[in-house]
């Protein structure tokens, strides 16, 4: 089952928030994953959830993402991600194809 990590993330220091997209988006694409929304107009309908900045990502499984996240090559982006940027992300499980 597919597994949708969702990204709260504020960026302190932009130009250098691009630069780590460019370079985490061939390692997301070199493990399947794929954008579903980046930091896009929000609109909130209920609650007290103030999001800055929200990014969608959608990876074939919790496992993969796991991998992912928890690899050497990501860990080194997050260093850079984490010195232009605050987050907080959750990974939900997707739902069986035939649902």
């Amino acid at each position: 089952m597919n597994a949708y990590v969702i990204f709260d993330v504020e960026i302190r220091d932009m130009k250098k928030y691009q630069n780590f997209m460019g370079l985490v988006k061939p390692a997301l694409e070199a493990v399947g994953a794929r954008y579903l929304a980046r930091g896009g107009s929000l609109i909130i309908h209920e609650g007290d959830w103030a999001p800055r900045r929200i990014v969608i990502l959608e990876f074939p499984s919790v496992a993969v993402w796991e991998r992912f996240y928890n690899g050497h090559e990501y860990q080194g982006l997050k260093d850079i991600r984490d010195e232009c940027s605050s987050a907080r992300l959750v990974c939900v499980e997707g739902l069986p194809s035939n649902e």
